[in-house]
């Protein structure tokens, strides 16, 4: 009787190395999902969120209005953040606020304040890209190491028993692939994933970038308008 070929059959063939590989493919697809997945929603929320706030911000009638909005509705998106932020500069109650208007002036302080709001969202859009640059870039390599070690493998087998036939090297073989398989399975929308929250995450901080300029104007110039 002809043994079956398949998947199965190459993981009951697979020693401990073989099934390290495979572990490890398993572990960076399981992460790479959840990261995916996990980071799609939030974006999506907080588009959806920084898109509404927008919207009642420039509607709004003055600063002091907004603020009072700011307060009572306790906005949690970059948006918000940066606006309450720049907003608490022009009223001078932040700790040492005194002291570093004396030094640089109302200008270079809320400058140092949107900047550091702006960079503190930059590192927080970054969570995760790193370990989908790694599962894309790695995984290719680590399936293409489990193919080479299942072909060895099953050579070392064939070898043993004597039967070279290429009936009987073609089924191993073919079975050992499949770790290649496994791993472009695992990079592919890894890399993919990537690639398209680099992409949001850059237009999201110009954007960002974008309404820090125009609260600069309205926090420093705003007022001095006749």
């Amino acid at each position: 009787m002809e043994q079956s070929l398949g998947f199965a059959h190459f993981i009951e063939q697979c020693d401990a190395i073989g099934l390290g590989v495979l572990l490890l493919l398993f572990f960076l697809s399981v992460t790479s999902w959840y990261l995916i997945i996990v980071k799609a929603v939030a974006n999506i929320g907080e588009r959806k969120r920084a898109e509404a706030f927008l919207t009642r911000f420039w509607e709004a009638a003055s600063l002091q209005e907004m603020e009072k909005l700011l307060n009572k509705d306790n906005e949690d998106n970059a948006f918000a953040v940066l606006a309450r932020q720049a907003l608490a500069v022009k009223r001078g109650d932040q700790r040492g606020a005194e002291k570093l208007l004396v030094a640089g002036g109302v200008s270079e302080y809320v400058t140092r304040v949107l900047r550091n709001g702006i960079d503190q969202e930059s590192a927080k859009v970054e969570y995760g890209l790193t370990v989908l640059a790694s599962a894309g870039s790695a995984a290719p390599f680590v399936g293409l190491f489990g193919t080479v070690w299942g072909i060895y493998h099953a050579l070392i087998q064939i070898g043993m028993s004597g039967q070279g036939t290429l009936d009987k090297i073609a089924g191993p073989v073919g079975e050992a692939l499949i770790m290649t398989a496994v791993g472009l399975a695992v990079a592919i929308p890894a890399v993919l994933a990537y690639n398209a929250f680099t992409r949001r995450n850059r237009l999201w901080l110009a954007k960002l970038d974008n309404f820090a300029h125009d609260l600069y104007v309205l926090v420093t110039v705003g007022d001095e308008q006749p």
